[in-house]
């Protein structure tokens, strides 16, 4: 059995450039037509729907933001209309506005809930709707698959950046409630907590002498790539992972290992 999407229509939030984009055109690959959401990259969004397309896939830019119900609804509103029916979402966008704690403003603690979190549960809450109102398809054995993107940082405390690491925090225990609630009906709702991930957004943390700082946090000895994360993803949302529930998928190289205490056993 291969890992396969055939004839499966996948929403993957933040589309447009990084782990999202790399899990859109991987799932393009294995046979699904995706539905490329960004909110401010629209070339990016676009580059990406043209890349599946040249090589023989399905894919349309949408633009919405997460954090506000009625974009997310018309989100997949425009997917159905488009593709005809819903049945993977990536829940992958994410900001960070990092801070010390007490310089950390309330917008900036705000802005990061609002769209790691609640864009969460908004389009997981719209995935789950729509999963009821489409019913068995017969293109997988679930009816229906959510991923939730979260971070190594659901579990590591990260000084300086508290929104961040509580909004993933926030992730771990909607997506294993949420998990827990609609597995039932067939609805199989997982997460990828990756760790430090080589993207052109973080080029200058993982690069150069900060990639030999970085790499002492890693006890596998490198720094992931965006397909380490993709590949997960395709697992996960494939029949090769249906018995996988409620489950945090940690791609991190050993990240949450706390390689610091390797010496002090």
């Amino acid at each position: 059995m291969e890992c396969r999407l055939d004839g499966q229509v996948a929403v993957v939030t933040g589309g447009s450039s990084g782990i999202g984009r790399g899990i859109a055109q991987l799932f393009a690959q294995a046979g699904a037509a995706v539905v490329v959401n960004y909110r401010g990259s629209r070339d990016g969004a676009e580059e990406a729907v043209r890349e599946i397309e040249a090589a023989g896939g399905k894919a349309i830019a949408v633009k919405a933001d997460v954090s506000q119900q009625a974009e997310v609804e018309a989100m997949f509103a425009a997917a159905v209309e488009h593709f005809g029916a819903v049945d993977i979402l990536v829940a992958n966008s994410g900001i960070q506005k990092d801070a010390a704690f007490t310089e950390l403003t309330l917008e900036d603690w705000q802005q990061v809930i609002d769209t790691n979190l609640t864009g969460q549960f908004l389009c997981a809450q719209a995935a789950v709707r729509q999963f009821r109102r489409q019913g068995e398809r017969g293109v997988s054995r679930a009816r229906g698959k959510i991923l939730c993107m979260s971070s190594v940082h659901e579990v590591i405390p990260w000084a300086g950046h508290t929104n961040y690491a509580a909004s993933k925090g926030g992730i771990s225990l909607l997506m294993k409630s949420l998990a827990q609630e609609v597995a039932e009906e067939g609805i199989r709702v997982n997460a990828i907590a990756p760790g430090a991930i080589r993207t052109a957004i973080n080029a200058d943390a993982t690069e150069g002498d900060a990639a030999r700082d970085l790499l002492r946090l890693i006890p596998y000895g490198r720094i992931g790539v965006v397909e380490d994360v993709a590949r997960v993803a395709l697992f996960l949302a494939s029949d090769m992972g249906d018995y996988v529930v409620g489950a945090t998928l940690f791609v991190d190289g050993g990240m949450t290992l706390y390689p610091g205490f390797r010496d002090n056993g």
